[in-house]
């Protein structure tokens, strides 16, 4: 197959670069050249802004396209109607925010879509898109409208794939990558809620290697794209970083009151941790339903690969990077310091 690939530089685009490739297909990006396709292999690039020279998209011919950058509905509409004749598919990475809530578990490709209002979709228009924006809380209805632009230019020849948090080497946000770094210099490591609160991800290989399966079936429809619900704690994670980095981590278990009144950031300052009373709108976040997209074919590798491999990627790439994710390490001590001298009391 011939594949076009809208972004295609860095995260999960350069990943379904290595899928494609390995199963011998051919990888066409188009993208700003913001980043190095050095290590990408032998992948035609061409060099354009998605906003503004679709035009040099005309002529070609592909059999599929995978838009990994779409995030504003007149930019995915735009592309779709310049690629319609160009292309037998449409493949959009859109999110599982796309949903109009995930405040109940076990939530399916049927439940309902989340909306935009005219004022949302014209302040998210006039976010600058020659940078990286940030849409905060439009982010996942935005997908949700993105996906329906695309369909109504290509019906049926749509395949929306809705992932939660992707995981893997090359993670340039590090939202999961700060537990195995940070379980791995061992010590005292604060780990937050329950131990028993259940998680959920997917790694990055995983999702490339399924979608570049999905789209040599043709598919077409929406699947969520996620680990198993219910099958992963947030201790049997920490266990697994410290069983595969071989460290002396010692795990102290902070109770989510305690972090919320010291201002700790959900998520940013601690990946996969969402407060459980704090934030009921998310309940359901962490307990998407994969079944379409096992029952086609996903599959997921064990997790102490996961972990082997994002701390060698981490070690060979970024040995002295500060993690963009995570607590640091002053206010780590800190807060243990705090919650040691509340317990005697």
């Amino acid at each position: 197959m011939k594949l076009l690939i809208l972004g295609g530089t860095r995260f999960l685009g350069r990943h379904l670069v290595a899928a494609a490739q390995t199963r011998g297909h051919e990888v066409t990006l188009f993208n700003r050249g913001n980043y190095s396709t050095e290590d990408l292999g032998a992948v035609e690039i061409i060099k354009g802004d998605r906003h503004t020279e679709l035009h040099k998209l005309h002529g070609r011919r592909w059999d599929a396209v995978v838009d990994t950058s779409g995030h504003l509905p007149r930019a995915v509409r735009a592309a779709a109607e310049v690629l319609a004749e160009s292309v037998d598919r449409y493949v959009f990475i859109s999110f599982q925010n796309a949903y109009k809530d995930v405040s109940v578990p076990g939530i399916d490709e049927t439940y309902p879509l989340a909306t935009l209002t005219t004022e949302q979709l014209d302040r998210a228009n006039a976010i600058d898109t020659s940078g990286q924006p940030s849409y905060g809380e439009l982010y996942g209805r935005l997908k949700a409208v993105c996906e329906q632009a695309a369909e109504e230019v290509m019906p049926n020849r749509v395949l929306i794939i809705r992932p939660g948090l992707i995981v893997g080497p090359h993670d340039y946000t590090d939202r999961f990558t700060y537990w195995p770094v940070r379980v791995a210099r061992g010590g005292e490591v604060l780990a937050p809620g329950r131990p028993d609160r259940f998680i959920q991800f997917i790694d990055v290989r995983d999702l490339a290697e399924w979608t570049i399966s999905m789209i040599e079936h043709q598919a077409a429809g929406a699947y969520n794209a996620h680990g198993v619900p219910n099958s992963l704690t947030m201790q049997k994670l920490l266990e697994e970083c410290r069983s595969v980095s071989g460290s002396e981590a010692q795990f102290t278990w902070i109770n989510e009151d305690f972090l919320l009144q010291e201002n700790v950031a959900a998520w940013s300052e601690l990946p996969l941790w969402l407060p459980e009373e704090a934030a009921p709108h998310l309940k359901g976040f962490m307990f998407i339903s994969p079944d379409k997209a096992v029952a086609a074919g996903l599959k997921f590798r064990p997790l102490p690969d996961t972990i082997r491999d994002i701390l060698t990627w981490r070690q060979t790439n970024r040995p002295n990077d500060e993690l963009k994710a995570g607590l640091d390490r002053d206010k780590e001590r800190a807060l243990l310091y705090k919650w040691h001298e509340v317990a005697k009391t």
